[in-house]
């Protein structure tokens, strides 16, 4: 769980997972917090890593894969800190990695009731329409921060997960269906955060659509990455 100032939802969230995930380790990135997020993840039962100044989700995702890899753990979920994401749906994502590197919880896919307009409809219809060609099936959203990584994944995210805006999203799939890796993806309800600040505001979503193509382009034109054998 990457975090930013989200002390007024982690503890729910760890609970969640807790209930839902019964056994598994539910880590708390915190990333630059200035309120209390950290001990607050912690007093819940939750294991917690704190950045001395904030990188972004990319960039706490990338110690979260590190996180990973060094404690042997195979798989990774990305579950937001903020209450949007429901953990009982993590089970099918999981199954589905018999058959795939890194699947996504898709919003736009005919569960649930979340919407986008204007620019940030348009960057998602584009950003979804380019990325399906790569991964050589139909993603309808490839921004959801809701995500199950396999082994393959979890190794080559730990080198590689951008830390960059959007990369955390738009240029790791990229970067994971170059390096070969199988990308899918199963409907999935987002639900209204619980507390804390969302971490987009209208400039950036006036900006949205430019910085989207921006970055999937750069994500194209970077070096091919790959995977250390296991």
């Amino acid at each position: 769980m990457p975090a930013l100032n989200e002390e007024a939802s982690v503890s729910a969230v760890i609970d969640e997972v807790g209930v839902a995930l019964p056994g598994w380790t539910r880590l708390v990135v915190d990333d630059g917090s200035t309120d209390h997020t950290a001990s607050v993840a912690r007093a819940s039962g939750a294991e917690v890593i704190s950045l001395p100044f904030n990188l972004g989700v990319g960039g706490a995702m990338r110690l979260g894969f590190k996180y990973a890899l060094e404690h042997g753990y195979d798989n990774v979920v990305q579950i937001d800190a903020d209450g949007q994401h429901d953990p009982n749906q993590v089970p099918s994502m999981i199954a589905e990695l018999s058959n795939a590197d890194v699947v996504i919880g898709a919003r736009f896919a005919g569960t649930g009731e979340y919407s986008a307009r204007g620019p940030r409809k348009w960057a998602m219809v584009l950003l979804a329409r380019v990325i399906s060609r790569s991964a050589r099936t139909r993603l309808t959203d490839t921004t959801s921060g809701f995500k199950a990584s396999g082994p393959k994944a979890v190794r080559l995210f730990a080198e590689h997960y951008p830390a960059e805006y959007l990369g955390d999203t738009i240029e790791a799939l990229v970067i994971a269906t170059r390096a070969g890796c199988v990308v899918r993806q199963i409907p999935t309800a987002m639900r209204a955060r619980s507390g804390g600040t969302p971490s987009h505001n209208p400039f950036k979503a006036a900006a949205y659509l430019g910085r989207a193509t921006m970055a999937l382009t750069f994500a194209y034109i970077g070096p091919v990455r790959t995977t250390r054998a296991s």
